[in-house]
């Protein structure tokens, strides 16, 4: 396969534990993207139980539509969509926090945007051997509501052994400051693994978080540096690494597509959250 980044960018990435890549997705495939995702939510019907995503509370919203979302494609709402007495403030279309878990695999544009050769070579040039596509997000940071993302690292809910999950982010819209950018810890994925988000397995239901290393996470945003990018950029984010973004307080969205991949010769434990039925195996990156 031939090399698409340069020397000098794999180098940025094995120091700081992430790229930045302007220009990755074109304006076509971006907005094709966004329209999906439009649709997507535009199908939605929710159920009674309107799971909300939020990454601070995650042990108290894994409902069975949450751990069943690894082979599926479901819609989130947001935390702020609702109020005191659980009714919707918004529209549905503006109180939907994110798609997931696997539009790569099951949604035509999702699929034909994923398993690119370019993401490929992106992949193998970092050091991946066989990446295989594992989980997908459509990120909707609505305006004014759109949550925070706790700062965390994406090996604590994607684990293997040896640790290889690798985030691939796209800004579908710009990001900035105002509508709730990306934030990293430059080399800060030379640490190690904080928690462990599992489920909680027989005879308890659910998830819970296990206690690896009590060592603080970088405080955002002051130990943090901002990623402002334009729509068409990808962010490649090593699994180690501390990254955070803040609330969306600004009238504009802050639309966002997340792949990540992890390596087929690594251990997938079965009691991560995210599990998909022998039915439904993972695809290589180049090859679905």
């Amino acid at each position: 396969m031939t090399q698409l980044l340069s020397d000098e960018q794999v180098d940025h990435y094995h120091r700081d534990g992430y790229l930045v890549i302007p220009d990755f997705a074109s304006a076509a495939a971006c907005t094709e993207l966004r329209e999906a995702a439009e649709a997507i939510v535009d199908e939605f019907v929710p159920s009674a139980q309107r799971t909300v995503f939020t990454t601070d509370e995650q042990v108290r919203v894994s409902n069975d539509e949450f751990l069943a979302s690894g082979s599926g494609i479901w819609c989130f709402f947001e935390q702020g969509a609702f109020d005191g007495d659980g009714r919707l403030t918004t529209s549905k279309a503006l109180g939907i926090n994110k798609i997931g878990h696997a539009m790569h695999d099951l949604h035509p544009v999702f699929r034909r945007f994923s398993y690119t050769a370019d993401l490929a070579a992106v992949a193998t040039d970092i050091g991946m051997v066989d990446p295989l596509a594992l989980q997908s997000m459509y990120i909707f940071k609505q305006p004014h509501i759109g949550g925070e993302v706790s700062c965390h690292q994406d090996a604590t809910f994607l684990y293997t052994d040896p640790i290889t999950v690798t985030g691939f982010w796209f800004a579908i819209e710009d990001a900035t400051l105002d509508n709730g950018c990306l934030w990293a810890a430059p080399g800060g994925h030379r640490t190690s693994l904080r928690t462990l988000f599992k489920r909680a397995g027989a005879p308890a239901s659910g998830t819970k978080f296990d206690v690896l290393d009590s060592t603080a996470l970088p405080r955002p945003p002051d130990d943090l540096v901002p990623l402002e990018v334009p729509a068409g950029t990808m962010v490649v984010l090593h699994g180690l690494l501390p990254h955070w973004s803040d609330v969306n307080r600004s009238p504009r969205s802050r639309h966002a597509y997340s792949l990540h991949c992890i390596d087929a010769a690594a251990d997938y434990p079965s009691s991560n959250w995210l599990q998909r039925p022998p039915d439904r195996p993972l695809n290589r990156l180049a090859a679905a």
